[in-house]
């Protein structure tokens, strides 16, 4: 199927054409406002499904809201009906189309457009009144608070917060992606004769800005995320894609001496801290033993024996472990344990812990095995 995607480079167009791709779509023909005027009759001549995109919303004069979101609407179906080509159409329009506004008013008419040509010629037509939309590539300073946030708190610059408590509706991209292309395949979310996003999110400005802000400091304290939490999870996922391309490594604490060292991963509180211990050949870590602290241990290079003895019994447990064979063994509480280097290069251990390292409770007691 032929597909054309109007505003192809634009946010949402370029996510929607890489994931085009990826399901399997080939045939794309992409318009952006920079592509040749004379592809566009080529194209409308051609496709079988309309995915309309294109739009204004940040002019340098006011004239060009209703050119943009009504003129080119309108020209684009002037070619369709030219060549009698009855591909099915979904635009995307905005809630600002409610507001009586210049680009409001301009959303509208292009809505008005696209019912009336379908009531006339018979053609199906698809429009999503979006709300705000956040993800990857899209523009920081320009038109989405998200993009801004995430793109000046990565670089410390500041951000603008006019009313902490003004209330947000928010759509992720990749739902976005996924709702277009479920419409396109011929099961669209309905509200009337609007499409709506099925999954959206709320939140206050100044709570947006908190969160971003949090992750800033995630380098500092390796606290990751609520994973759990769908919103925070995206969000995320954004702000990371804004980080400055000089600035996507950041340096671990690293304890050394001359056993080898140990260095902790990342922490949370829901599901406890991942470190990785490096000992030298010969070298025996370990000997304590906990009451309630549990861990997880996988050796992923180099040889090593770990050993148990339950502290109340002479009986010892031996594991042999090897970075040529992934395994995890798990450290049980009531049992003092250690891990010896038996190769000659170094052991490399990640280790597990279900709870983060509290230096006013360690539940940790030295004893030999």
């Amino acid at each position: 199927m032929k597909i054309l995607v109007t505003g192809a480079r634009g946010f949402v167009g370029k996510n929607l054409v890489a994931e085009l791709g990826n399901v399997g779509y080939q045939d794309i023909l992409e318009f952006d406002i920079d592509t040749d005027k004379c592809l566009l009759e080529q194209y409308a001549s051609e496709c079988e499904f309309i995915f309309h995109l294109a739009g204004v919303n940040r002019p340098k004069v006011e004239k060009e809201f209703m050119e943009g979101n009504f003129g080119f609407t309108s020209e684009l179906l002037a070619l369709l009906e030219k060549h009698n080509n009855k591909a099915p159409i979904l635009a995307t329009s905005s809630i600002q189309a409610e507001k009586d506004n210049p680009y409001g008013r301009s959303k509208k008419a292009g809505e008005d457009l696209l019912f009336a040509y379908s009531r006339e010629t018979g053609v199906k037509v698809l429009v999503y009144r979006l709300p705000n939309l956040f993800g990857k590539w899209c523009r920081p300073n320009y038109n989405s608070v998200i993009a801004t946030f995430c793109y000046n708190i990565a670089r410390d610059l500041e951000i603008q917060i006019n009313d902490p408590e003004t209330e947000l509706g928010l759509c992720y991209i990749d739902d976005v992606i996924r709702e277009l292309i479920q419409a396109m395949e011929g099961t669209p979310s309905m509200d009337g004769k609007f499409c709506v996003i099925p999954t959206t999110h709320q939140i206050k400005l100044g709570k947006l800005a908190g969160i971003i802000r949090s992750f800033k400091k995630i380098r500092e304290d390796l606290s990751i995320p609520d994973m759990n939490d769908q919103f925070t999870k995206k969000l995320y996922s954004t702000y990371l894609s804004y980080l400055p391309e000089d600035n996507f490594s950041y340096q671990l604490n690293m304890h050394c001496d001359q056993r080898g060292s140990f260095t902790e991963f990342f922490r949370t509180t829901e599901r406890g801290q991942v470190s990785v211990n490096v000992s030298k050949p010969g070298i025996t870590k370990g000997n304590h033993w906990h009451h309630t602290k549990n861990e997880k241990f996988m050796v992923v290079s180099g040889e090593g024996l770990i050993r148990f003895r339950r502290i109340d019994s002479d009986i010892v447990i031996e594991y042999r472990v090897s970075g040529d064979k992934l395994e995890v063994v798990d450290i049980p509480p009531g049992y003092t344990h250690s891990i010896v280097n038996v190769g000659e290069t170094d052991l490399v251990t990640i280790m597990w812990v279900n709870e983060c390292f509290d230096p006013e409770h360690t539940d940790t007691y030295y004893m030999e095995v």
